[in-house]
């Protein structure tokens, strides 16, 4: 289905990120594994993808850098020829009530999930339009849909992520390059696995499915909007939540 292309996935040392990156080297993909601080865990994925038969390669790189994403891109292209396929998964959190919620806090959270992701497809934009050909797929939340108390940070960078999709959707789609984003709710991770049971059931109660997702559902939506397949969708948010944002 991916034969071919090759895919940059950030935050991809872990997590969710760990689970695209997999997916789409099953498909065939070549995968460019970029990670801020987990270097080891990062360089096991691309042993793993390696052992598929599929080329990788794990590169540092903090996606708030807009600097440092120039350079990753640049490099990974004279790398690897071509990047078909842009994945901003790199996010992180820093939870509290807005009335305790620090400036700086805030402030971070904006600076990686939000303009991380514009600042990768900023840098993806010529090559993709030279292409006349690419696929974006950005990484949204449940949380940016319907908002979440203590999360007033989180909320809006994935907010944000929805909009910026839906604007490159509409500036891209006439060079054959679709834009998408994926919003997941409550889904299985090292994250989540740390919550409290009492947490967990309070969450659970909202998802009509009753039941978490798992990274494999995220990662087989990425790879479906990354495919041929897809190819008529663009500007969409697809929730993979179990009904939560019903």
């Amino acid at each position: 289905m991916l034969t071919g292309k090759v895919a940059l996935v950030t935050g991809a040392g872990r997590g969710i990120g760990r689970q695209i990156a997999l997916t789409l080297a099953e498909y065939g993909a070549d995968v460019i594994v970029n990670y801020n601080g987990s270097r080891e865990r990062a360089e096991e994925v691309v042993r793993e993808i390696e052992t598929m038969g599929r080329k990788a390669a794990a590169v540092q790189c903090s996606v708030a850098d807009f600097t440092a994403c120039g350079k990753m891109i640049e490099e990974m292209l004279a790398e690897f020829g071509h990047i078909d396929i842009l994945v901003n998964n790199a996010g992180i959190t820093k939870d509290n009530l807005m009335i305790k919620m620090s400036e700086a806090d805030f402030d971070a959270v904006i600076e990686t999930n939000l303009k991380g992701t514009f600042n990768t497809m900023k840098h993806m934009y010529r090559p993709f339009l030279k292409q006349k050909a690419g696929r974006i797929i950005n990484l949204s939340s449940v949380t940016g849909l319907l908002g979440n108390a203590g999360q007033a940070n989180y909320a809006a960078s994935k907010a944000g992520v929805i909009g910026l999709t839906k604007s490159a959707a509409r500036e891209l789609a006439g060079r054959n390059i679709t834009v998408n984003a994926v919003a997941p709710g409550y889904i299985d991770t090292d994250m989540t696995q740390a919550m409290t049971d009492a947490a967990k059931e309070a969450v659970l109660s909202q998802i009509p499915l009753k039941r978490a997702g798992t990274p494999e559902d995220i990662a087989e939506t990425v790879a479906f909007l990354a495919s041929d397949k897809a190819s008529y969708i663009t500007g969409q948010v697809i929730s993979v939540d179990g009904g939560m944002a019903i």
